[in-house]
């Protein structure tokens, strides 16, 4: 007997393998295929999807699902909306932290903010504390970007790259290190990332968005467009308005 599923995530041969590892204690044979992305088990042993996801998820950024069923999310949140609130609720409490402690040395107490001064700091915590995440599993995260995002799909190289290139703006924002490219630099690596996520909401890809790694695996969705646009647009106002402060 045999049983047919779809995967999502896998870019290449190794992403084959660590399926096709992770899911041999499950069945007599297992076969993973790129294209189409599917795994079929003969004489299967567990057909539980809950147990084959939490495996799977294991050896990667990958999520298994019936035929016919919806595909290329977590679990955790397989059948909601992905714009449920709850599902970012990480997201929303990170973000509020960044931006709180953003206020220190701008002003605040004195009841005049200087919003330069915020900015430069939010994308400073922001950059460092987006790629901390990445780096707590940073194959895992190449293997979530290498999903959607235009380059990462051409070269897996860049997804491993790309946290130290968050790490290096975020230390050049939090010591005011040459303003004018490091707004520059933001400007096209957020610009460039936003086009792989535009991509993956017109075709109506359910992925999991890497922005904060694979430790919280968030859905896709219009909010991870405003995360990126948002952080051009303050690289943007930067560039008009003054360097960093």
């Amino acid at each position: 007997m045999e049983q047919t599923f779809k995967l999502s995530g896998m870019h290449c041969g190794k992403c084959i393998g660590r399926v096709t590892e992770a899911l041999r204690p499950f069945a007599d044979k297992v076969e993973v295929t790129l294209t189409p992305q599917r795994a079929t088990l003969t004489n299967p042993r567990e057909t539980d999807i809950a147990k084959l996801s939490a495996a799977v998820a294991k050896a990667g950024t990958y999520t298994i699902a019936p035929i016919g069923a919806p595909i290329g999310i977590n679990a955790a949140v397989a059948g909601e909306s992905a714009e449920a609130p709850a599902a970012y609720f990480p997201l929303y409490l990170i973000a509020g932290y960044i931006a709180v402690t953003a206020l220190a040395g701008t002003g605040a107490t004195t009841g005049s903010i200087d919003w330069r001064a915020w900015m430069t700091n939010f994308m400073a915590g922001f950059f460092l504390v987006f790629s901390a995440f990445k780096f707590l599993n940073l194959r895992g995260f190449a293997d979530a970007y290498a999903s959607y995002d235009l380059l990462a799909k051409r070269w897996y190289g860049y997804g491993l790259i790309y946290p130290f290139l968050e790490l290096a703006l975020g230390l050049a924002y939090l010591f005011r290190i040459a303003p004018n490219a490091t707004n520059v630099a933001t400007l096209v690596l957020m610009g460039f990332s936003s086009l792989g996520v535009i991509s993956a909401l017109m075709n109506r890809r359910r992925i999991v968005c890497a922005c904060l790694g694979t430790v919280l695996k968030l859905p896709m969705s219009t909010l991870t467009l405003v995360e990126d646009l948002g952080m051009v647009a303050m690289a943007a106002a930067m560039l008009l308005f003054g360097g960093h402060n």
